[in-house]
């Protein structure tokens, strides 16, 4: 796994598929790979790709299937370099952690499209030695008062309490990720745990640039009813409760 000290390795461009280090860059262009966590996403993989490429055209793309049982791994194929990995999100994450070779982590969901500014704000973000990682601003993609609701709380948590969730597009400098181990080897809330040890290394910020991520299953499941079990299981897990019943829980709600 690349260390991240390599000084010549400061930006990059891609040939033929390749993320090909360029040594003349500048040193204030941290060198950033996007890691895409999937499963069964054929239906907006190439569209994410493609929206991915074309906004950050200068980051290594690195796509971790985690099982899929449709064509996910054929439409990602000629966009990303394709890795694969079981055990859940977590272990996807840090799969493609470990084939990156930025300096900076960064992790996107399939449906969720950072704006194209997060890219310059979150390099001017990490100028300051201080700042370890954090997120983008989250917005849907629809509206509601439920939503905006969890827009508002989310992003206010994220700036106070320094939790960043996976739909805010979490990224990270290369050598506090490894600092604090990677993502922990649990089946839900990897995500919020990994803030909480990220923020005991340096300070998180939220860019001001925004997320848009998809409520689609939020809306499908009825925005109300997922905004309180979300909120239960966050508590469940503060109180102790093994996160493998927490995630079983949270399947059996998503039916």
């Amino acid at each position: 796994m690349p260390d991240g000290t390599n000084d010549s390795f400061v930006a990059s461009t891609r040939t033929n598929g390749s993320f090909v280090p360029r040594a003349d860059a500048s040193a204030d262009q941290l060198a950033v790979s996007i890691i895409v966590p999937v499963r069964d996403e054929e239906t907006r993989i190439a569209a994410t790709l493609r929206s991915l490429r074309a906004a950050f055209g200068d980051c290594e793309l690195i796509v971790v299937d985690g099982g899929s049982r449709d064509a996910t791994v054929a439409r990602a194929a000629p966009h990303a370099t394709v890795l694969h990995a079981d055990g859940g999100r977590g272990p996807q994450l840090n799969a493609g952690a470990a084939a990156a070779h930025g300096e900076v982590l960064w992790f996107v969901h399939a449906d969720a499209r950072p704006d194209p500014g997060a890219l310059p704000a979150l390099r001017a973000a990490l100028a300051d030695p201080r700042v370890v990682g954090g997120g983008c601003r989250l917005r849907f993609d629809r509206t509601g008062p439920v939503l905006r609701w969890l827009v508002w709380t989310s992003n206010l948590r994220a700036r106070h309490l320094h939790w960043i969730f996976g739909d805010q597009a979490v990224f990270v400098r290369r050598s506090a990720f490894d600092d604090v181990g990677g993502f922990p080897a649990i089946p839900i809330m990897e995500d919020l745990e990994m803030s909480r040890r990220l923020a005991r290394r340096g300070r998180l910020v939220v860019l001001p640039t925004p997320c848009t991520a998809s409520a689609r299953r939020l809306v499908e499941r009825g925005p109300a009813r997922m905004l309180v079990l979300m909120q239960l299981y966050k508590l469940q897990y503060f109180l102790g409760v093994d996160p493998s019943v927490i995630r079983r829980r949270y399947e059996t709600s998503r039916r």
